[in-house]
């Protein structure tokens, strides 16, 4: 399979959608993203297919895939009409003979999907945290980085300060299994961090031996696991939002946000450290110029001015 031949399917479906289905241009964007998905996890997972040879078992696949996302139903179910149209598509050329997605149904609306929160619940916990105490300057902090960088909850326990790069705006993360990978890190986060260190962390009395780790308990060790956990629920108590939150809500948000706001799927497996999603667990590097623009570009929180102000 070349990338020639999805993009000239893809070109005359956008063709066939501009044309005879007239639709705007908003429409017209939206479902060619949903087969750009398509065509990247296809690259992705390595199945060296054309689009005329994906068959049903693939596209089960590729649904599982969104789902453990964490995306809405109504973003699955938006995925799944593009998919659909782009087979109707072929099936009315006559390029296949068969429309793999026909059987297919959109997702059940009381399945269980991965916790995630909309960007205004995020928005909330946030304006939430209490920032005129020196803990809730902590806090904000914290999860200011979880959500900018989809970090797992040890690897935030255990980031150092020699693994900031906030001039050019990237965190070095130890992962599972000692896997090292590079990340964007938002304004907010690195505005947030810098207030930390500056006004609250400089002034503990540090622990022998704990000197490099960032975040800090009061007595100048690092953090625990459950201390996260209880940093993130109070915050999401504080809000008011009754969905059960964790750590690791964060991490799925930070992804199907992302994967929402248009972002490649490799670069944002590649930001979340997961191996391919093949089971050859090809681990796959991008440019980190091109990773800083998905952020930019994709991110919630990358959308609007970030004012510094040291008083905050």
């Amino acid at each position: 399979m070349t990338a020639k031949d999805w993009n000239t399917y893809i070109e005359e479906f956008g063709d066939y959608l501009r044309l005879e289905r007239s639709l705007s241009d908003n429409s017209l964007k939206a479902y060619l993203s949903d087969i750009d998905k398509l065509q990247q996890f296809a690259d992705l997972s390595e199945w060296d297919l054309s689009p005329l040879e994906i068959k049903q078992k693939h596209l089960l696949v590729f649904l599982e895939y969104i789902y453990n996302l964490g995306m809405t139903p109504a973003s699955q179910a938006r995925i799944l009409a593009g998919v659909k149209a782009f087979y109707k598509f072929l099936l009315y050329r006559d390029l296949i003979d068969k429309d793999p997605s026909l059987l297919l149904e959109g997702p059940k609306i009381d399945r269980k999907l991965p916790d995630t929160l909309s960007f205004p619940e995020i928005e909330q916990i946030l304006d939430a945290v209490d920032m005129s105490t020196d803990e809730g300057i902590r806090n904000r902090a914290i999860i200011e980085t979880l959500y900018s960088s989809g970090m797992r909850v040890t690897e935030l326990t255990e980031l150092r300060i020699s693994n900031l790069y906030t001039d050019v705006g990237f965190i070095r993360i130890i992962g599972k299994g000692n896997k090292e990978r590079i990340v964007p890190v938002g304004q907010d986060a690195l505005k947030y961090i810098k207030i930390y260190t500056e006004h609250v962390r400089r002034h503990l009395d540090i622990e022998p031996g704990q000197e490099n780790y960032l975040f800090l308990n009061r007595r100048g060790s690092k953090l625990s696991r459950v201390m996260i956990f209880n940093i993130v629920r109070d915050a999401a108590d504080r809000a008011g939002i009754t969905k059960k939150v964790s750590p690791h809500t964060f991490r799925h948000s930070f992804a199907t946000h992302l994967v929402e706001g248009g972002a490649n799927l490799r670069a944002v497996q590649d930001m979340l450290g997961h191996v391919s999603i093949t089971t050859t667990e090809i681990y796959t590097h991008l440019d980190r110029d091109y990773l800083r623009q998905i952020i930019t570009d994709c991110h919630p929180r990358s959308k609007r001015p970030i004012i510094m102000n040291n008083d905050e």
